[in-house]
């Protein structure tokens, strides 16, 4: 049954599995486990974040696509649920019309670009997309009048899943039964089916064409695969799941802005987070997203109880400042890459391999 759940993509390390299986189980039962709003939001990210960079790696690890027009389809997720519920009010009608919009334009534009960009070279088609990107950011900033500009949009939702509706008077296990608890689950399973119908993609007939094409596409197009088609292909469905995560993050939220969903850093992250989970693996998203939110959210914390326990020495307080964080981050993705270059998935994988061998 797991097999077929897992589309016989098994993690194929113990090691592996078990960390799989304790980041599932955090995060399901975050809301009881870590009290407070930090985590719960810092959980929803991960979750959001495991949708867009699963995304992402069907194009990169999975095509060898280089594209940096992710966070555009990402951004136009977010503000369809937010113009939308602008304009129609809080109503589930509201998110159904800005989700149908967004996953309408997502298609359109992917299937332009990949048309227009996807017989160009590796580096040609990059710069294209990074074109595309940066003139879409431009205009989500100009067009105030619909995307509120550089302010963005803050909207409501369904009164349901508003923290302001309560299931029960009586919290359960300490938690409050509202609606906030209702939509991270929404979320989680959300996340959930979505990753699992990524993991059948990659690892249906249509997957395999992809990942030949991406070792060898002139051998590929020998045999009588059309290469434009399934490139194209890839682009559009990775287009439409993070178009998916940016409705997600919106949600959440119940805000959207240029930088919330449309910025350049963004891409980079989904880029690090690539490189730290395993390129090409999909688990790699889980364990990515996991590590690099963790450790971005409560790195600050973690070097101002150093930095106040090292006070005896000021030159070691000062290295462990809280302002340093960013070089502290970078120090920990360098390391991370040198230990793991194939990733942590990749990593555990090999380890699991040799150890057979060996054995």
């Amino acid at each position: 049954m797991l097999h077929r759940i897992l589309s016989n993509d098994m993690p194929r390390s113990r090691w592996l599995a078990a960390l799989l299986v304790l980041l599932v189980l955090a995060l399901a039962f975050t809301p009881f486990i870590f009290p407070g709003v930090k985590a719960l939001n810092v959980a929803a990210k991960v979750l959001v974040f495991i949708v867009l960079v699963a995304s992402f790696d069907l194009l990169l690890g999975y095509t060898g696509i280089v594209s940096f027009a992710h966070t555009m389809f990402f951004g136009i997720g977010a503000y369809g649920i937010a113009v939308a519920t602008t304009r129609m009010g809080p109503t589930w009608e509201a998110l159904a019309v800005g989700l149908g919009g967004s996953l309408l334009l997502s298609f359109a534009l992917a299937l332009v670009v990949g048309l227009f960009s996807l017989r160009v070279r590796a580096i040609f088609f990059a710069m294209i997309t990074l074109a595309v990107a940066s003139a879409f950011l431009t205009l989500a900033s100009q067009l105030h009048e619909i995307t509120g500009g550089e302010d963005g949009l803050s909207f409501k939702v369904p009164e349901i899943l508003s923290p302001s509706h309560e299931f029960s008077e009586e919290p359960f296990l300490g938690v409050s039964l509202d609606g906030r608890l209702l939509c991270y689950y929404l979320l989680f399973v959300t996340a959930v089916v979505l990753f699992l119908a990524l993991l059948r993609i990659v690892n249906s007939p249509f997957g395999r064409v992809l990942q030949a094409i991406r070792e060898n596409e002139f051998r590929a197009e020998a045999i009588g695969y059309r290469v434009v088609v399934y490139r194209t292909t890839s682009a559009i469905l990775s287009a439409l799941f993070a178009c998916l995560a940016g409705a997600m993050l919106a949600l959440w939220l119940r805000y959207n802005g240029p930088d919330t969903s449309l910025s350049f850093e963004i891409m980079m992250d989904v880029l690090l987070i690539v490189v730290i989970g395993g390129m090409g693996t999909m688990y790699g998203a889980i364990v990515g997203a996991a590590l690099f939110l963790f450790a971005q959210s409560y790195l600050q914390d973690l070097l101002r109880v150093g930095s106040e326990a090292a006070s005896a020495l000021p030159w070691l307080s000062a290295l462990l400042s809280p302002d340093r964080w960013l070089l502290w981050l970078g120090v920990l993705f360098v390391l991370s890459v040198y230990y793991f270059p194939t990733g942590v998935v990749g990593r555990l994988r090999s380890a699991a391999i040799a150890k057979q061998g060996g054995v």
